[in-house]
């Protein structure tokens, strides 16, 4: 299969709390085992910070929180064959992802992944360290970086 697709500009959250543990939730879209950190397309315009901290508020009505830290550059994953132009109504190959390391200043009772459009079915807090065994895998090599570049942050 030829992979031409453009990628799908993305901003990703890697959310801590007081403990240093990360937020991660299991979609609502897949009977598959994996939790993901939140994220969503940028609008076209739309400044990355700006994407990062309304998706957030979007997927868990979070918006009590600190950017404490972003990941140099973007990273890029592209889907396996069997997604390949089928998610995105097919117009993506993949997402290139810009990631924002924020720290969460509210309490639990302040998520609510409930929302208008839910993605998700359940969320918990996380050990930074368990972020690539805990993705799809086509996600894992993304997740490791991140897990590599901010594990000064996990105590």
């Amino acid at each position: 299969m030829e992979k031409n697709l453009p990628y799908r500009p993305c901003a990703g959250i890697m959310l801590l709390n007081a403990d240093n543990k990360v937020f991660v939730a299991k979609r609502i879209d897949t009977k598959v085992e994996a939790w993901q950190m939140p994220q969503g397309g940028i609008d076209e315009g739309e400044d990355t910070r700006e994407a990062a901290l309304r998706e957030l508020e979007e997927e868990t009505g979070i918006n009590n929180v600190t950017i404490i830290d972003e990941y140099d550059g973007w990273l890029t994953y592209d889907l396996p064959d069997e997604l390949y132009g089928k998610v995105w109504k097919g117009r993506y190959g993949g997402q290139s992802m810009k990631w924002y390391v924020m720290r969460f200043n509210g309490q639990d009772s302040d998520i609510n992944i409930e929302t208008a459009h839910p993605e998700f079915a359940e969320w918990k807090w996380s050990d930074m360290r368990d972020l690539p065994d805990m993705i799809v895998p086509f996600k894992r090599d993304i997740y490791q970086k991140l897990a590599d570049k901010f594990a000064h942050l996990a105590g």
